[in-house]
């Protein structure tokens, strides 16, 4: 976390919280998502404007990144300032980006950590195809673009051999919560 937000926790200790207005996509980029979006639909709804505007700004984005935590609940939050600002999850908390060069395998987060390779305790398929992995710092969607990647780590024997899931069973077998604003507006 930055020592400015940190400053800022410690100076402004009881700003409220915000739900419905940031999102992570499962290609890993983020989504401002003004009152407009958050009236069209769900952030994972598929519904036209419902994701808001992408996070274009590269300084903005790596801020978001930085500060990037989850708290007890599963829930994942950007803490801007004194605020918790909590992200809508199209998919999973994080999204990895893989890429397989000769007999080596790199493994980062969307937002730019690099994992070893060891870390990947699980790879899974669930019913559409899409690849997820678990690690230590949770589980992840593989960026569509970097499947084969995965696979040639697969068939190289470098990371866990793919099970099958459902994919409406990860946040609850892997702790983490889709949609906080949901969650905030009944209450829990």
């Amino acid at each position: 976390m930055d020592d400015i937000v940190k400053q800022a926790m410690t100076k402004w200790p009881n700003v409220p919280a915000c739900y419905g207005w940031l999102g992570l996509d499962a290609r890993g980029n983020w989504w401002l998502r003004d009152a407009a979006a958050q009236a069209a639909g769900s952030f994972a709804s598929g519904v036209p404007g419902a994701k808001g505007s992408r996070v274009e700004h590269v300084k903005l984005a790596e801020f978001i990144a930085r500060n990037y935590l989850h708290d007890a609940r599963g829930c994942w939050y950007f803490q801007n300032g004194p605020q918790q600002v909590f992200v809508e999850l199209e998919a999973t908390p994080w999204i990895w980006r893989v890429q397989m060069q000769a007999r080596e395998i790199r493994i980062h987060s969307h937002t730019g950590s690099e994992l070893a390779p060891a870390e990947v305790q699980k790879v899974l398929v669930d019913e559409d195809g899409a690849v997820y992995m678990a690690v230590s710092m949770g589980l992840g969607m593989v960026h569509t673009q970097d499947v084969l990647d995965v696979s040639a780590a697969l068939d190289a024997g470098l990371l866990p051999a793919p099970e099958e899931v459902r994919r409406n069973a990860l946040p609850h077998c892997y702790g983490f919560i889709s949609s906080p604003a949901q969650l905030a507006s009944t209450g829990s």
